[in-house]
């Protein structure tokens, strides 16, 4: 079984550090692949709009003899674009951790790393038709990025902020979402009384439930296109 694992962030550690954990989770052989562009880590709606492009771009040049996808990065930017495209199953890290927190509990809450992720995670929770489970949403100021590099510095904010999730917002399962936050969860745990969900992992257990069903592929119109790369704009084709 082979997985693509797409981090559309630029930061190759990133791509790295989640690779490695879920190697250590599912029997798979992971294939990694980084952003070709676009920002180091993604913290704002602009780049995940050009995240959503990336990702598109590395399904295109790495898809090939993969079984299914894993978007890698926790708000999964371009989803619904490469299910669209892709020839096999795509599973989003927070599409699949949101799923899992359905199945743990009743009130569901998320913590990240970066301000301006919540309100694209409501928008998102809305998409997947879960508003009615959302406790609500709570980050803290360093972005994902910033936690990677120094996660022991984060650690205290993120449990502070799981707590606040359970006991003002009334969630009884918390998931820490993030690609750079992968680990996290199991060291934030005992500082919270109710389930910390690992996005990371969740997403990889979903992917591997995925890997290997036929996709539902739509059907597309011949897509001609200017200034993308071979491998897109032959995708975009269907060639």
């Amino acid at each position: 079984m082979r997985i693509l694992l797409i981090n559309p962030n630029t930061t190759e550690a990133v791509t790295a550090q989640a690779a490695a954990h879920v190697r250590r989770l599912i029997p798979a052989e992971i294939v990694p692949a980084t952003g070709r562009f676009g920002a180091r880590y993604i913290s704002s709606r602009a780049a995940a709009a050009i995240a959503g492009h990336a990702a598109l771009d590395a399904l295109a040049a790495h898809v090939t003899g993969c079984d299914a996808v894993y978007l890698a990065c926790f708000g999964d930017p371009g989803l619904l674009a490469l299910k669209e495209v892709s020839p096999v199953p795509v599973v989003g890290m927070a599409e699949g951790a949101l799923h899992l927190a359905c199945t743990r509990g009743r009130r569901i809450g998320i913590v990240t790393g970066g301000v301006l992720w919540k309100p694209m995670l409501t928008e998102f929770v809305a998409m997947l038709g879960l508003t009615e489970r959302l406790a609500g949403i709570r980050t803290v100021a360093p972005t994902g990025g910033e936690i990677a590099r120094d996660p022991d510095a984060a650690l205290g904010r993120l449990a502070e902020a799981c707590r606040s999730s359970a006991e003002i917002d009334g969630a009884d399962v918390v998931v820490l979402g993030g690609a750079a936050l992968a680990g996290l969860a199991e060291r934030v745990q005992p500082q919270v009384d109710v389930p910390v969900i690992c996005s990371v992992e969740a997403g990889a257990q979903a992917v591997m439930a995925a890997a290997g069903l036929a996709g539902a592929r739509a059907t597309l119109p011949r897509t001609e296109s200017v200034g993308l790369s071979e491998e897109l704009a032959g995708l975009l084709r269907g060639v």
